[in-house]
């Protein structure tokens, strides 16, 4: 239907039955009391909402298999820890902007995209998230369910979000011991921080309490986040010098900035970031 909020142009799509009230719809939509997730493309940009306050993802028309947030740039650095990951969990599918990209670019690993709800699902083809196949799997479940049965995965992306923020579900002790035990002996768990200072470090504080202190925090200036990279090693140490000589190679490969990701977890590392996040909150 035309896109509810005036002098925007494009149109707005959501999982409703053809004969559904639209000027209801466009009313719930503007007001914010709509209560599921609905779709804005404009011609140039297709975004995922549950609320327009917040976009919870998005997709460039022209090349929609980009990462267009910062944040989810910054996530795929877990590749210099792990350059050829054989499992990989994403929780929290939104837009897909991250099951497409790995699906893509990493095609010899094994891709499972953990969603809970099933109207984000059912929206998956206006983002072009391919079908289900042999590496690439969507899964509806609960993230917090899901982590604490199954296992062996080299990297855990947490991105689950409703609309309130981050899942209640996924923001427990439990449900971090448990992505612990998921992960393989040399995996990483990857997470986006939101929110206040106060909660980011009450979300840091959870994380620790399962993992211990070999976190390595990493702030996205551009979004205002904190992406945390978490090993389950206590004893883990990344290969620095390794990591600074592959960034250029990795960068022609993938097209994303991999140097100044090195140079900015090597210098979060240095400059004990964590603590530093920690302390100010105290």
């Amino acid at each position: 239907m035309p896109n509810p909020f005036k002098h925007e142009r494009g149109v707005a799509r959501m999982v409703e039955p053809a004969d559904a009230d639209r000027e209801d719809l466009a009313r719930r939509i503007v007001e914010g009391t709509y209560g599921k997730p609905f779709v804005i493309d404009d011609g140039v940009v297709r975004e995922l909402y549950f609320k327009r306050e917040i976009v919870q993802s998005g997709m460039r028309l022209a090349d929609p298999w980009a990462l267009d947030f910062s944040y989810t740039r910054l996530a795929m650095a877990f590749l210099l820890f792990n350059p050829a990951p054989r499992k990989i969990l994403l929780l929290g599918l939104g837009g897909g902007s991250l099951s497409k990209f790995c699906h893509r670019n990493l095609p010899e690993a094994d891709l499972t995209t953990v969603e809970i709800d099933e109207d984000v699902i059912a929206l998956r083809e206006e983002f072009l998230v391919p079908a289900d196949g042999p590496n690439f799997h969507v899964v509806q479940d609960d993230a917090a369910r899901f982590v604490a049965r199954e296992g062996g995965f080299d990297a855990i992306v947490l991105d689950c979000f409703d609309p309130e923020g981050y899942s209640p579900s996924v923001m427990t002790r439990d449900f971090f011991r448990d992505a612990k035990d998921a992960l393989a002996k040399k995996g990483v768990l990857v997470s986006n921080l939101v929110g206040k200072k106060e909660e980011r470090v009450a979300q840091l504080d959870l994380i620790r309490a399962a993992f211990g202190d070999n976190i390595v925090v990493m702030p996205d200036k551009e979004d205002g986040n904190l992406v945390v990279f978490v090993f389950r090693d206590a004893a883990f140490e990344p290969r620095w010098r390794w990591m600074a000589a592959e960034a250029p190679a990795m960068k022609a490969r993938y097209g994303l900035d991999f140097p100044r990701f090195a140079k900015k977890l090597e210098r979060s590392r240095k400059l004990r970031y964590l603590e530093r996040t920690m302390g100010e909150a105290a």
